[in-house]
């Protein structure tokens, strides 16, 4: 039995080691959504995922989706995300804006302190496809130092959280083999909301819900400065309660020598094109 316990232990310390799922803490509440599983994202084995950009994505299984916030931190609206998210026990990542996230450390630190990953999302959320190779080298350092400025208190190019996802989902060759060099992961998404289109939240719910039934797992791309998100963010997440879907949070791999749980990246059919204002 000593034998059987040792040996338990010594895997559970391997797969830690190597990056594997671990267990998030139990939520204090019953009846919450609560978070399933955590997962480590290593940039060398999924240097860029979402269905929408790539061919490949996170391996989640059926009924397991990530959720991911754009654009933020943007008070009262974010703050009322982390209330939403904190309620059923849910841990996510935003994907922080520089500019904004300068004048907002407060924020920014309580995003992280309340468990949530911060990724990074340009300094002004401009058009990298758009500027100049040397200008979007800039958008994308200026708005990491300023996240981490606001977060760590020191402003540096090289990212505590090596997550990003381009403005509008606008990569570039150069901008993709820079971020890949870096070391960075770029995350696309595989379904979303539509959030930055005019429409109830009751519509926003709506067709967030039939988008998620048809792919049953995915990386969910949401913005949290939209109202219409925030209005309709708790029904979500009781929906996914109760229709059994599971939220699996990402965070980085612990070192360079991290792998994945799994060897292979699950891929399948992107969802319909559509006209795109967010990101």
């Amino acid at each position: 039995m000593a034998g059987w316990i040792n040996a338990a232990g010594a895997l559970a310390a391997l797969l830690v080691m190597h990056g594997a799922c671990a267990e998030p803490a139990p939520c204090p509440r019953e009846g919450t959504l609560g978070t399933s599983r955590v997962l480590s994202v290593n940039p060398k084995n999924y240097p860029r995922v979402g269905l929408k950009s790539f061919p490949d994505t996170l391996p989640l299984e059926d009924g397991e989706v990530v959720l991911t916030f754009d654009d933020g931190p943007s008070p009262p609206m974010t703050n009322k995300v982390l209330a939403a998210l904190a309620r059923e026990c849910v841990r996510a990542t935003f994907f922080l804006v520089g500019q904004p996230a300068s004048g907002r450390a407060e924020l920014v630190r309580r995003i992280a302190a309340e468990g949530h990953t911060v990724g990074h999302h340009t300094y002004t959320h401009a058009h990298l496809a758009h500027i100049s190779p040397e200008q979007a080298v800039e958008e994308i350092d200026r708005g990491i130092a300023a996240d981490e400025k606001a977060l760590n208190g020191l402003e540096t190019t090289t990212p505590s959280t090596p997550f990003f996802r381009f403005p509008y989902f606008e990569s570039t060759p150069a901008t993709l083999d820079l971020l890949q060099s870096r070391g960075i992961a770029v995350f696309g998404a595989d379904l979303w909301a539509s959030d930055w289109t005019a429409m109830s939240p009751q519509q926003t719910f709506k067709l967030l819900i039939k988008r998620l039934n048809l792919a049953r797992k995915g990386i969910i791309l949401l913005h949290d400065p939209q109202p219409r998100t925030v209005a309709m963010l708790p029904a979500f997440l009781r929906y996914l309660k109760d229709h059994g879907y599971r939220v699996v949070h990402i965070v980085p791999a612990k070192s360079e020598a991290a792998a994945e749980p799994h060897s292979e990246q699950h891929s399948g059919s992107p969802p319909p094109a559509e006209p795109h204002g967010g990101g």
